[in-house]
């Protein structure tokens, strides 16, 4: 936590293409955690809509319930927050800003300091291409491209 941060609570909100780093660097960040909160970060404190559509140890995507897993990945964060969980993290893609603003307000709303963390360029060719290689869920290149196009900066 920064000096300058008076409440002591953090919200993460991690953005990038699938396979550009989002999920290594939550792990690299956890390690820079004390042991003990390490561990109830893992536990309590990180949401990942992905992490819904694992079954009987495998991913599973189903676009149907796409939707409804990406509004229970928001009612866990919230209840989180509501926890007054430390640090609270976002493991989404993020693309465009509205993917992300109920998690920012509610965050906001709830007295977190909010960190956008941005992994790589969804917009360079190169870096899509590297994405499309080493995500885990095998999402293809145009794919991709099409989750690139929908990228927003601030």
């Amino acid at each position: 936590m920064s000096e300058g941060d008076k409440s002591g609570k953090l919200a993460i909100i991690m953005r990038g293409l699938p396979g550009s780093g989002k999920s290594h660097w939550v792990e690299q960040f956890i390690l820079t955690q004390a042991p003990n909160d390490a561990i109830a970060l893992r536990q309590r404190g990180i949401f990942s809509t992905d992490a819904l559509f694992i079954e009987d140890g495998e991913y599973r995507f189903n676009v149907r319930k796409l939707s409804q897993y990406h509004q229970q990945n928001l009612t866990f964060f919230i209840q989180a927050l509501s926890r007054n969980e430390p640090i609270v993290i976002c493991d989404n893609t993020n693309m465009a800003h509205w993917e992300f603003m109920a998690y920012e307000a509610a965050a906001k709303a709830l007295g977190y300091q909010v960190r956008i963390v941005l992994i790589g360029d969804p917009t360079d060719s190169a870096h899509q291409q590297l994405c499309a290689r080493r995500n885990r869920h095998g999402v293809p290149i145009a794919q991709i491209r099409s989750m690139a196009a929908q990228f927003q900066a601030f």
